[in-house]
């Protein structure tokens, strides 16, 4: 029995990864700490604000203070949100899943993205209270691939729907290696979606599909 679903959400939701990029270089460049596209992808990808601003001052050969890091995460939150204001699409066919198992099943989303980044694009697509649980990178110390994220998602669905809902009966939907990592840590099984990585990167899923277009609650439950 499919007893909950987590979703992540930047390359699960929303194609927001190149947002995000066009933010963080934003922030980077006029510390002459900018990165390419394809050193995003290689080396960023999956890192939460603070860990991605960690990494780039590490390699840079840079110091960074806690304070000088807030200030930056705080710099990148307002240029994310400016960023999306402009308008942002949903992967084909999430919106739907996601409002098929909506008051159905157990919901969460947890995500490496901050808090202020995920409601303005939830508000936009007419998500905002379709999750009973929300986890961001606000509330960890630890980003993906460490399970932390989703030990925190699990534990606040269980308290909130007392007996119903048990890790090896719940589902994540991920993007990316450190995502599947960070699910299967926690005791959960994992449906793979290649928007990010292909098939072959996506080791650990139970399952790998190129699109949720089509894909449905009973589908789902079938994984389990």
């Amino acid at each position: 029995m499919l007893d909950a679903v987590i979703f992540d959400f930047d390359g699960i939701i929303v194609d927001s990864e190149p947002l995000h990029y066009k933010a963080f270089q934003e922030v980077l460049v006029p510390l002459g700490l900018g990165y390419s596209w394809q050193q995003y992808l290689d080396e960023y990808l999956g890192f939460d604000d603070r860990d991605a601003f960690r990494e780039s001052f590490r390699a840079g050969g840079r110091h960074l203070s806690g304070e000088e890091l807030h200030r930056l995460m705080a710099e990148k939150a307002e240029a994310f949100i400016r960023i999306v204001s402009a308008g942002v699409a949903p992967y084909s066919g999430v919106v739907e899943l996601i409002r098929s198992i909506s008051g159905t099943l157990p919901l969460a989303l947890c995500s490496g993205a901050l808090r202020s980044d995920i409601d303005p694009v939830l508000e936009q697509l007419s998500l905002t209270g379709a999750f009973d649980v929300i986890v961001t990178a606000n509330e960890v110390a630890a980003s993906k691939p460490d399970p932390e994220s989703y030990l925190m998602a699990l534990k606040r669905l269980q308290e909130r729907f007392p007996g119903a809902v048990k890790a090896a009966s719940t589902l994540a939907v991920e993007d990316t290696p450190a995502g599947i990592a960070s699910a299967t840590g926690a005791g959960l099984k994992v449906l793979g979606v290649t928007n990010s990585y292909p098939e072959e990167r996506l080791t650990g899923a139970v399952k790998v599909v190129d699109s949720l277009a089509g894909v449905d609650l009973e589908s789902l439950r079938l994984l389990i």
